[in-house]
């Protein structure tokens, strides 16, 4: 249509033409919003869709770092016996000991009933050494951290006088008592620490039981361990904690425990003998330093 054309339109007709155009533009800016409203949605769905699918790699990666399955066979940390010990001598000073391998296949089959007297292995006393004091513990449990409390000082009292030394075995019994195993998590991470630094473990060893999680619970994450043994000045032990490296040792000191008789934890000997839990220990041991002269 030409100008000429246009000017002889109508006022009336100029109008209809002008709503016409509006309605036009109207009619493409809804459809522009609606592309824009479904593109966005899509957008929404698909970031919510990405989220699920980090959860789930995170939760099923971290489960299964938790508790996959774990070898039957693995290291010795250093200054750790094969049957999961770490024994603790005067101050800091841990026994040393000679690198090995430990596996499932060569702990015994379980006694068909509990003996009546439990016999534990490197547990007999020894001519001229302090005398032995070996407790079976796990980091979760709640009567082992009672136990700390009520013999912790006197045990290190002791130990500083050169009168015994005190051998924990830490166990992943009660496993099943969180959702990450955590109790053979700590173990581990237990284990990691002596392995580098030796001088460390009774300060990480005791911070384990003063920040001990409920049980049911998921109890401390693998990365607040590994911050926990930086927090008590121990070398660096990411890597053994993200390798799972000692698992396998306290797997086999697990079942070894299970084997022999042991039933629970705090189960505590003196130069062999089980002490029953309900007398005084310190007596106990006291009785066994005056019979060694």
């Amino acid at each position: 249509m030409s100008p000429a054309n246009e000017s002889r339109l109508s006022k009336a007709e100029k109008t209809a033409q002008a709503r016409e155009k509006a309605r036009a533009i109207r009619e493409e800016q809804l459809k522009k919003e609606k592309r824009n409203k479904l593109l966005v949605g899509w957008g929404i769905v698909a970031a919510v869709v990405a989220i699920v699918v980090i959860i789930f790699f995170v939760f099923v990666g971290g489960a299964q770092n938790n508790n996959g399955a774990v070898p039957d066979q693995g290291p010795t940390p250093a200054n750790g016996n094969v049957h999961g010990g770490v024994t603790l001598l005067a101050n800091t000073e841990v026994v040393k000991s000679e690198p090995a391998t430990v596996n499932v296949a060569d702990v015994p089959a379980p006694l068909a009933t509990k003996p009546a007297t439990v016999t534990v292995p490197g547990g007999e006393a020894e001519a001229g050494k302090p005398v032995k004091v070996i407790a079976y513990i796990d980091f979760i449990c709640p009567v082992c951290k009672q136990f700390e409390t009520a013999y912790g000082e006197s045990l290190t009292n002791l130990r500083n006088e050169g009168k015994i030394s005190v051998e924990y075995r830490a166990l992943g019994f009660l496993d099943r008592q969180s959702t990450t195993n955590y109790s053979s998590r700590a173990a581990n991470a237990a284990a990691c620490v002596v392995n580098s630094s030796p001088e460390k473990y009774a300060d990480f060893f005791n911070l384990l039981f003063e920040r001990q999680p409920a049980e049911g619970g998921a109890g401390i994450s693998d990365n607040d361990l590994k911050k926990m043994a930086t927090e008590i000045g121990a070398a660096n032990i990411d890597s053994c904690i993200e390798s799972k490296q000692f698992r396998p040792w306290v797997k086999v000191a697990t079942q070894e425990a299970a084997a022999i008789g042991v039933t629970g934890t705090p189960t505590v000997f003196i130069d062999g003998k089980q002490w029953d839990g309900k007398s005084d220990l310190n007596a106990e041991i006291q009785t066994a330093i005056t019979a060694k002269g």
